[in-house]
């Protein structure tokens, strides 16, 4: 499993090279909350996490970052952003890129599933970008300390239905998998 994230807008101010997950703060770091994560599921994470990054490409967790404010020029990093995310081998791409970093790189739409968020407010359906974002770091996190690491689109939203409510639509071969889900 990968799981593709944004960077956060919202940076700590660093001195010195400093682990990614102490750098990005915004709402989404907020919700996946990485500091608590038990031994087992930060090991998980660094090897499904990757973070497209606007000055470093791809950033996994741990690895040393400066802080840094730059917005992402998408022509120019695609190259740097699937040299490193095309070698990987892995069987399900777990997409909870925000759309300024989805043209990046594009994932192969038959292993992908792109997480779309929505909330009920007055009984409609609506985009709310922070909750969009907390519940893509709730997700994350859930996804890191499930006892079960899911290998196919079905298998995650078998893991992540058990904590929201959650549709998926699969691939039309063109379009990746969506998993649409109700923030609560």
């Amino acid at each position: 499993m990968l799981i593709l994230l944004p960077p956060s807008e919202k940076k700590i101010q660093t001195d010195k090279p400093t682990p990614a997950m102490s750098v990005y703060a915004g709402v989404l770091y907020q919700g996946l909350d990485w500091a608590s994560l038990s031994p087992a599921a930060k090991k998980r994470g660094e090897l499904a996490v990757a973070i497209i990054s606007a000055k470093y490409a791809v950033v996994r967790p741990s690895q040393r970052i400066e802080s840094y404010k730059e917005k992402i020029d998408n022509k120019a990093m695609r190259e740097p952003v699937a040299a490193v995310l095309d070698p990987i081998k892995t069987g399900l791409i777990v997409d909870c890129r925000s759309s300024t970093y989805k043209t990046v790189w594009h994932a192969p739409v038959d292993i992908t599933v792109e997480v779309r968020i929505s909330t009920v407010v007055d009984g409609v359906r609506t985009v709310v970008t922070h909750m969009s974002k907390k519940t893509r770091g709730e997700i994350t996190r859930w996804l890191l300390q499930s006892r079960s690491i899911p290998k196919t689109a079905e298998d995650l939203y078998a893991i992540v239905s058990e904590k929201y409510p959650c549709a998926l639509t699969p691939s039309d071969g063109v379009e990746p998998w969506i998993l649409e889900v109700i923030a609560v």
